[in-house]
């Protein structure tokens, strides 16, 4: 990876263009994870790509590659959160209030949809560490370096964004249970 950074920080197009193919499923895993939205997901990634070429003669350390992008990333999908910050989202729970039990083969579809529906309460700076952290798996250093705050910082962050995301989940399931209670 280190040589095709190389080649594409000297301009060659087709390195370039096999750094952004490597890249852009990681890329747009994470932006859709901290944005929340496919569209605006993808609009991150192309931007990101975009000043990623723009930029990538001041790249000094070619092994910082993948940092350095998520550094891009990141900035891209808050610019876009901000910028569409004004605009008022409704979500609307499609799936009845009192679900049947599931079964062990839908357990993991379950989880996986209240772990999204907890991430889509959190800001995006703290879904943005959260991600970071656990689902790009950067090391905590390079991920402040991402983020642009010291470590100490971005730890902090992290059990922030940590406890709110377990205080969401928390309400989530005492939420159906007390609906009931006060029905009965």
């Amino acid at each position: 990876m280190r040589d095709l950074v190389i080649l594409a920080r000297e301009g060659d197009h087709r390195a370039y263009s096999e750094l952004a193919a490597r890249s852009i499923g990681r890329l747009t895993a994470a932006a859709r994870m901290i944005l929340r939205d496919e569209v605006r997901a993808q609009d991150a990634v192309q931007d990101t790509l975009v000043e990623a070429w723009r930029s990538l003669p001041g790249l000094r350390d070619p092994d910082r590659w993948d940092a350095w992008l998520h550094r891009l990333l990141v900035r891209a999908c808050h610019h876009r959160s901000r910028r569409e910050w004004r605009r008022a989202a409704v979500e609307l729970r499609l799936t009845p209030a009192d679900e049947p039990s599931v079964a062990n083969a839908e357990g993991a579809v379950v989880l996986h949809d209240q772990l999204e529906r907890a991430l889509s309460r959190l800001t995006p700076e703290q879904r943005t560490v959260l991600v970071l952290a656990y689902y790009v798996d950067l090391p905590l250093a390079d991920a402040a370096q991402v983020v642009g705050i010291p470590v100490g910082t971005l730890k902090s962050r992290l059990n922030r964004a940590t406890r709110a995301l377990r205080a969401v989940i928390e309400a989530d399931d005492r939420a159906p249970s007390q609906a009931t209670e006060r029905y009965a």
